[in-house]
């Protein structure tokens, strides 16, 4: 397909991009609850950013980009990133309802019960510390609930280390179904690279509506009361062109 037809966003975040200013350039927003605060990692190739929360309990930092909408074709997110402490939470995804003065994480797991914030559809990963049982779990979601045969989601069975990388491809197809993809290190190939695996993909049920707006999103929510980072190697993905003439 012609570079054209489609909507590229995104950042490797070269040469530090370490205030929100320089990172909204690339085409990304920063907000959050708190008192957010932005970096870069100095000791590490590549160019990465680093942000964190505030301090109090339930602050948290979000990068979005979009909105996009799936009947102009497929949505494609890919992220890189890890945080700094494993008591946190993350999400990693698309969502259609993100408030940017008091952004709420579209999905929580708290003990064993998956809860779908907002009123809008969202898909993607999410991880919280306040679970029972930590994981990744890919989700699906809308108006409050689960959607499609997500439920309490799917586990993906990964290595939850603090400072290690994860990667995340979220794929949102033209047709309401959605893939999510995760590589950690506890799944690497033998020179470690992470190896991404599919975790789930949403194809029954009730789906996404595909011409909704969505807005590509990861984020990191404080669970301790400590202020808690994440470092980002990339946060990019591509989208379909609305051609539409009304």
């Amino acid at each position: 397909m012609p570079l054209g037809d489609l909507v590229h966003w995104g950042s490797d975040f070269l040469g530090g991009q370490g205030t929100a200013a320089a990172i909204d350039a690339a085409g990304i927003q920063c907000f959050g609850v708190g008192t957010e605060t932005y970096g870069s990692t100095v000791d590490e190739s590549g160019g990465i950013s680093a942000n964190a929360t505030g301090a109090n309990d339930n602050d948290n930092f979000v990068m979005r980009s979009g909105p996009f909408a799936p009947r102009d074709g497929k949505i494609t997110l890919r992220a890189r990133f890890k945080y700094s402490n494993v008591d946190c939470a993350i999400f990693v995804g698309f969502t259609e309802t993100l408030d940017t003065t008091t952004p709420v994480m579209p999905a929580e797991y708290a003990t064993s019960t998956m809860t779908y914030n907002g009123t809008g559809g969202m898909v993607g990963f999410n991880y919280d510390a306040d679970g029972s049982t930590d994981d990744f779990r890919a989700v699906m979601g809308d108006g409050g609930a689960a959607i499609s045969d997500s439920s309490s989601g799917t586990r993906a069975s990964a290595t939850l280390t603090a400072d290690r990388w994860f990667e995340a491809v979220v794929i949102l197809n033209e047709d309401g179904t959605a893939e999510c993809w995760l590589g950690d290190s506890g799944h690497a190939f033998s020179d470690n690279t992470l190896k991404t695996r599919l975790i789930k993909r949403f194809s029954t049920g009730t789906l996404l509506t595909t011409t909704d707006l969505f807005f590509a999103c990861l984020m990191i929510e404080n669970r301790t009361g400590n202020a808690r980072t994440l470092e980002t190697d990339y946060f990019m993905g591509n989208a379909g062109r609305d051609w539409r003439f009304n």
